[in-house]
């Protein structure tokens, strides 16, 4: 079996908005796809399996240095939900991207696969 990689999806009632910000923001090379479709290559990926209640998936972004990476971001458009706060795998901010699209940016404590 070869699987060849992980095709995250964000839906989002501001996709072009969103794929600007990855595009413009955060810099991720892209492909077109088709009439302005764009398929963003990411960084270096790893995955966590955690108990749960119910089955559920989540997508966070990781960092070195958290306070500089927020900085940096900030300048570029991007808001954040509150300061940063101290979890037992690291320090984590939630980035508040267009159309209301939440996500985790971590500079991680523990070991990481990459």
């Amino acid at each position: 079996m070869a699987i060849t990689g992980v095709h995250a999806l964000f839906y989002s009632p501001e996709a072009e908005a969103l794929r600007t910000v990855l595009r413009d923001a955060l810099g991720w090379p892209h492909v077109d796809a088709h009439d302005g479709w764009l398929i963003f290559a990411l960084p270096p990926a790893e995955l966590g399996v955690h108990p749960a209640e119910s089955a559920h998936h989540e997508i966070s972004l990781m960092c070195d240095d958290l306070d500089a990476t927020t900085a940096e971001l900030r300048a570029r458009g991007i808001e954040f939900r509150g300061e940063p706060q101290e979890a037992g795998f690291g320090r984590t901010t939630t980035m508040v991207l267009p159309g209301g699209v939440d996500v985790m940016l971590y500079q991680p404590r523990h070991a990481t696969a990459i």
